[in-house]
């Protein structure tokens, strides 16, 4: 299900098959955010040890290069500030037995002013991405708005390699198997500085150039490239990059989803470009990862989990890669969309910012009780480990279990006890998801839905009051068809949420991932359901064929593709079809579909799902898939085996604002339960039980074969 471990880590470290390995132990990474330079330094101990008493393993810390630079090339360790003595907090935290992971930058965020940067960098106008318009990107976030930085620039790396050059030494000193130091954040939330809207940013000279080599390497010629983007340019260095959506019809879409592609790229080799040069400075033998932030999913951008970020391609360079979540209760479906994407698409299922306290502009901020329920939807959904941000509060946070002076809130305190204490005796880390089915995002038409994006706006780090974020929806993108048979740009989230909705109501267990993924992936599936219009990126397509021969079962519509990404014939699915032996797929003696036989494996094709959970239930009927039948069909579900499957842990949510009493029955054996939480047996009978929720619960129960 989830990629391999990546090759040049030595057998000390390992972070692949969805667990992170510690010389001969799997560890299940509980870690809390403690920042060292914002503690007096005669607390560390203390609150160190309230840490560990709550039950976690490992301590987060960003190193700010804004806070230990004196001036260029000179930084303050400790010499003046003896909170500033990173080396001495580090083995400190080695002595109490404790891992260690640290997100030295260069950009941190940390609610700092400038993000963690020195000012002169901010300031130095070489540095500073452009918008469409040519003038500063600019990020209105609090306290005072900063420009955003170019990450295409070469010099921005020069003056990173100074900062690096300073703080590598220090940590390679501490690095597994010398210290406790297990993991390195390269830089934070990477996402041009919040500038998702594709045409804020980024048109700094040195990323136009950037965008050039990339159409060089994708196309290699002018020939091509004009081909595709129906263009009759000189030279590729002519080209400029798109600044605002004017598509008019179905050819027009490759140039500006080029420009998408490209932005994902932008990403992915600035942070690969760092993370080499923290392999050179001491750091090559354990991973190195990166924290996007929070995709929207159902409850926002419905499969919004994609582009500007290429989970996939950034794990080519780096070792795993998470997304950040800040939730409550009331965003369930939010917390389940990300962490079910991030498992079925990473090597190792982490979450690098996981809610912990709040800061104090955030609009909704719940409380402890919102986030034992989102804790507790991550573990369900299927996460590995996570870093609670912050467990320690300081200025520009609040409402942390632990206070700077090493008091403690007594019911957060216990609430993150008793969780820590529950996930470490499931042992989760050893465990895995039993899921058949993959829900699969588009990114091509993801690629579409943000380059059709019609309002440019700058990044806001606040939560718009309106809902009209820099995350493309309904709200912000073009509502013409381009020539399709309706805009596919909305109609594909609608869509993703049918079949999203549809799999959650009928009891069928899945997980989220990209159609990046590769075949031999796919196949740990027995079913994809995918969304299909009149053009699919022919990777995809001659990908879903292959699956369905070698045994899978493909479920798509509402459309047969016949063009591929760049608008040009393409029948490969529509071929397949065509040769296929077919027979209607009925209901009630009425015709909701086809059934083609394909190899070993059948494609089912639904033209419309008037009434999707009916739908989705007839087409995957015939297959021998984990499902739970419950009578309450707002109730969520999750199973985890364990290796040998004699274990076996099943979570079921209540995620609404009314109580429910339910029967459920699994679809595999099960002769015992107990609810852990509460302690206490469950009947249960024919693998059936009855239980009652009350509003925003989630029930785990141990169960016996």
């Amino acid at each position: 299900m989830s990629m391999s471990a990546p090759s040049h880590l030595t057998n000390a470290m390992k972070a692949g098959g969805q667990q992170f390995q510690v010389g001969e132990k799997v560890v299940s990474l509980y870690s809390g955010a403690v920042h060292y330079w914002r503690l007096d330094r005669d607390k560390w101990d203390e609150i160190l040890d309230k840490v560990i008493g709550m039950g976690f393993n490992a301590i987060t810390s960003y190193i700010p290069w804004e806070i230990h630079e004196i001036k260029p090339g000179e930084f303050d360790f400790g010499q003046i500030k003896p909170s500033n003595d990173i080396d001495a907090f580090i083995t400190l935290c080695e002595s109490k037995g404790l891992y260690v992971i640290v997100r030295p930058g260069p950009q941190i965020n940390s609610e700092l002013t400038w993000f963690g940067y020195p000012r002169r960098i901010l300031e130095d106008s070489q540095l500073q991405a452009l918008t469409s318009m040519g003038s500063k990107a600019v990020l209105t976030q609090v306290p005072k708005p900063i420009p955003a930085l170019c990450y295409a620039e070469d010099k921005f790396f020069e003056e990173t390699a100074v900062w690096y050059d300073a703080i590598m030494k220090i940590l390679a000193k501490h690095a597994y198997p010398k210290g406790n130091l297990i993991a390195c954040q390269v830089d934070n939330e990477m996402a041009f500085f919040f500038h998702i809207n594709p045409y804020e940013c980024d048109y700094h000279p040195a990323s136009i150039r950037g965008y050039r080599e990339f159409l060089k390497k994708k196309y290699g010629t002018v020939g091509k490239l004009n081909d595709v983007h129906r263009q009759k340019y000189a030279s590729i260095d002519e080209v400029d990059p798109p600044r605002r959506f004017e598509g008019q019809k179905k050819e027009d879409i490759p140039v500006y989803t080029d420009w998408i592609e490209y932005r994902e790229h932008y990403l992915v080799d600035s942070l690969q470009r760092l993370a080499n040069m923290m392999r050179e400075r001491g750091l090559n033998e354990i991973p190195l990862f990166h924290n996007y932030p929070h995709p929207l999913g159902p409850g926002g951008s419905v499969s919004g989990i994609t582009t500007p970020f290429n989970l996939l391609a950034l794990e080519d360079k780096l070792d795993f890669v998470g997304f950040d979540i800040y939730s409550r209760k009331e965003l369930y479906d939010h917390v389940k969309t990300v962490v079910s994407y991030v498992v079925g698409t990473s090597r190792y299922p982490f979450i690098p910012e996981f809610i912990a306290g709040v800061w104090p502009w955030y609009l909704n901020p719940g409380g402890f009780e919102d986030e034992e329920f989102v804790t507790k939807a991550a573990m369900m959904h299927g996460i590995k480990g996570f870093s609670r941000y912050m467990i320690v509060d300081r200025q520009r946070w609040l409402a942390s279990p632990v206070s700077v002076d090493g008091r403690v809130r007594k019911e957060n305190y216990e609430m993150f006890r008793r969780v820590n204490e529950l996930a470490n005796s499931l042992k989760i880390g050893l465990m895995s998801r039993r899921v058949d089915v993959l829900l699969m995002a588009n990114r091509d038409y993801d690629r579409l839905e943000a380059a059709s994006v019609l309002v440019t706006f700058p990044g806001d780090f606040l939560e718009p009051l309106l809902g009209f974020s820099e995350y493309p929806n309904y709200m912000s993108v073009s509502e013409k068809p381009l020539g399709f048979k309706e805009p596919v740009q909305m109609a594909k989230s609608a869509w993703f949420m049918k079949n999203y909705k549809a799999l959650t109501d009928t009891g069928h267990l899945f997980l989220l991932s990209d159609s990046a993924l590769p075949l031999e992936k796919l196949q740990a599936y027995k079913a994809l359901v995918v969304s299909s219009f009149e053009f699919m990126g022919t990777d995809l397509q001659k990908k879903l064929v292959e699956y369905a021969r070698s045994g899978g079962t493909v479920v798509f519509g509402p459309r047969v593709p016949e063009l591929d990404e760049q608008m040009f014939a393409d029948t490969t699915i529509k071929d397949a079809l065509n040769h296929a032996p077919s027979t209607p797929l009925n209901v009630d003696g009425v015709s909701i579909g086809t059934v083609y036989t394909i190899g070993k494996g059948r494609m089912i094709y639904l033209p419309a799902m008037e009434d999707a959970n009916l739908c989705v239930t007839a087409a995957l009927k015939d297959l021998d898939v984990i499902k739970i039948n419950k009578s309450d069909l707002r109730l969520d579900v999750a199973v985890h085996v364990s290796a040998d499957h004699d274990r076996i842990i099943v979570f079921v949510a209540n995620p609404t604002a009314e109580p429910s009493t339910a029967k459920m029955q699994l679809s595999v054996p099960v002769k015992s339960m107990t609810d852990l939480w509460e302690s206490k047996p469950v009947v249960v009978e024919d693998s059936a039980w009855t239980d009652t929720l009350p509003p925003y619960t989630i029930k785990i129960y141990e169960c016996t074969k």
